[in-house]
């Protein structure tokens, strides 16, 4: 059994960060710890046994979305197998900013654990020895780790402390290659070709299909409007608020992103599915199930244009598509993008919600 712990100073019997010089020292009071399944033929399986103890004195809250505890809707593991990097294929999602009802209450030296079906999620279908760690942000994760970076640094980015376990080696029997693999190799090469833009809807209402139909043609206009900037080769504080300081390698990177979002959402054929009644979450996808978008309930809350637009929850859901820049959701909402482009810029290029606040553009930068 392998885990980790990294502290939190504790003030007050509340967790902070402590700021000496440029670097954050960590006391977070937190454990977790992955081990393969044990149960009876869970062996080859590609199951692990998930636990997070709150080893502290006081009681902490833990972001739901962040843990597998009520399912995995995020790529929140680094999976590798023979050195290379094992692809997530699970719910990418769009979210509202978490509420009291997204964490967890974990009281002090309380546990929780939960198995997890990593093949589910990751393309594991390779027989072989995988290699899998938990890593995650501790200010994301633990409510009272992020409120004491906000208390600490003004809001101001701050460089991420980062709570990683071992890697734990994982033993899978392997399986037939997913359908949707050569499927999405196909598409790579489709993506930039003629194929008709279509739209089909499914228990969607007339007024939503028409409220997404015009949403696509919106989301087309901003990527387009995104693609023309950067190939005028404009490094303007709209491209550095989003994405960081210039490099040339980031900046070819974006321009392909936003050339294929472009292409995609207007020549691409879509699906879009109603079904989702989730009040919290915008929109999800599968990253190798292009171009279906599943709409939840905060979607239809969402203005038309600006900022979590309509139009922009669709350039932020198409980005995830592996065939188109396979993006993943490392931060939430306009501060935490913003706070990724000055702290970790490379993610800020992989990150879903920088893309459709580049494209937004709201407020407007140059």
């Amino acid at each position: 059994m392998y885990s980790f712990r990294k502290w939190l100073a504790g003030v007050t019997c509340v967790a902070a960060i402590v700021v000496s010089g440029s670097a954050y020292a960590a006391r977070a009071d937190i454990e977790v710890t992955l081990q393969e399944a044990s149960a009876k033929g869970a062996a080859g399986s590609g199951k692990v046994l998930y636990t997070i103890t709150n080893t502290s004195a006081a009681t902490l809250h833990v972001l739901n979305w962040e843990t597998p505890l009520n399912g995995v809707s995020g790529d929140l593991f680094s999976v590798d197998l023979g050195g290379q990097p094992v692809r997530y294929v699970g719910r990418l999602v769009k979210r509202k900013p978490a509420t009291d009802k997204d964490y967890i209450t974990l009281k002090p030296n309380e546990s929780r654990a939960v198995e997890v079906d990593l093949s589910a999620y990751y393309e594991m279908y390779r027989a072989g020895q995988y290699v899998i760690k938990y890593k995650r942000s501790a200010g994301t994760l633990v409510r009272e780790a992020g409120n004491a970076v906000a208390a600490k640094t003004g809001g101001v980015a701050a460089p991420a402390v980062t709570l990683e376990t071992n890697a734990i080696p994982l033993s899978v029997d392997g399986g037939p290659a997913p359908s949707s693999k050569q499927a999405s190799s196909d598409l790579l090469g489709a993506i930039n070709g003629a194929a008709a833009a279509s739209t089909t809807f499914a228990s969607c209402s007339n007024s939503q299909k028409t409220a997404l139909t015009t949403a696509r043609t919106d989301a087309t206009s901003i990527a387009t409007n995104s693609k023309n900037y950067l190939n005028a080769n404009n490094t303007g504080s709209r491209y550095t608020w989003w994405f960081g300081a210039v490099t040339s390698g980031r900046y070819t990177t974006v321009t392909n992103h936003y050339a294929n979002l472009s292409s995609a959402l207007g020549t691409q054929a879509y699906k879009f599915d109603c079904s989702c009644t989730e009040s919290g979450t915008y929109a999800y996808v599968y990253p190798d199930q292009p171009y279906t978008v599943y709409l939840c309930g905060a979607y239809w809350t969402a203005p038309a244009n600006g900022t979590d637009s309509k139009a922009g929850t669709l350039v932020h859901e198409t980005s995830h598509f592996t065939v188109v820049a396979g993006t993943g959701d490392h931060v939430y909402g306009q501060t935490g993008a913003h706070n990724l482009a000055v702290s970790d810029p490379a993610n800020a290029v992989d990150n879903a919600d920088n893309h459709e606040y580049f494209a937004e553009n709201t407020p407007a930068r140059q």
